[in-house]
């Protein structure tokens, strides 16, 4: 990730094309202090990113569907290292698109996402 004043992803983590019609990806623009995220799933009926930058509350940060199967959101998050999941109509699930991942205590993996300072 490039240093700069805001968090913003890196061009790598910014704008990954998903191999398949289905799964989750970043897309670039954030606001200042956000980082964009976004997910990819055509019968998805609600998305939600939970993390450790939210209290692991899906229901903080739901996305917005601005097209069939796709669905964004600018997530408030501070710079560092964080842990986070998709939560997709009530299924926890990893992003397949993440650079890194760490075994949670539930037995699967969560993805890491870091934001520079």
């Amino acid at each position: 990730m490039a240093a700069t004043s805001q968090p913003t992803p890196s061009p790598a983590q910014a704008q990954p094309k998903p191999s398949a019609p289905q799964g989750p990806a970043k897309s670039a623009a954030p606001s200042p202090g956000r980082v964009s995220l976004e997910f990819v799933k055509t019968d998805a009926k609600q998305v939600c990113v939970a993390g450790d930058f939210n209290g692991w509350k899906p229901d903080m940060t739901p996305l917005t569907q601005v097209s069939k199967g796709r669905w964004v959101g600018n997530v408030p998050m501070k710079p560092g290292r964080h842990e986070y999941l998709f939560v997709v109509d009530g299924q926890w699930l990893p992003d397949p698109n993440a650079k890194e991942t760490v075994q949670n205590p539930f037995g699967g993996k969560n993805s890491v996402l870091i934001v520079s300072a």
